[in-house]
């Protein structure tokens, strides 16, 4: 389990984990391709990563009791006091398993930033 091994592709990664990780980290792929739809897919420094214009990555990653995403800059308003909760460092998100995952927020987030670098 995690990323220390090299993957193939997301798919790998992401059967990587036992089930109950599994099924959430395939829910957060998912509400991440619904908030930058068309977005390629791509492992980037082991991790998952959507990419926007080629060159910026939304990545997710597994851990033992949590899915991070990085990097999340510091996001407006609303959206940030949503996201604030879940802050773990400046550029980090974490949810972790045993809590509900606000998947609808990850697709908010990922939508605030590809539409940043959509220019």
């Amino acid at each position: 389990m995690g990323h220390m091994t090299t993957f193939a592709s997301i798919d790998d990664y992401v059967a990587s984990f036992p089930d109950g990780p599994r099924e959430i980290l395939e829910q957060v792929r998912d509400a991440m391709r619904r908030g930058a739809p068309g977005s390629e897919e791509k492992i980037r420094y082991g991790m998952p990563a959507l990419m926007f214009r080629d060159r910026y990555g939304l990545h997710f990653a597994g851990w033992k009791k949590h899915v991070g995403l990085y990097p999340v800059a510091a996001l407006e308003g609303a959206l940030e006091e949503q996201v604030a909760p879940y802050r773990a460092a400046k550029d980090t998100v974490q949810f972790f398993y045993a809590k509900p995952v606000p998947y609808d927020l990850i697709e908010q987030v990922t939508l605030e930033l590809a539409s940043r670098h959509a220019d």
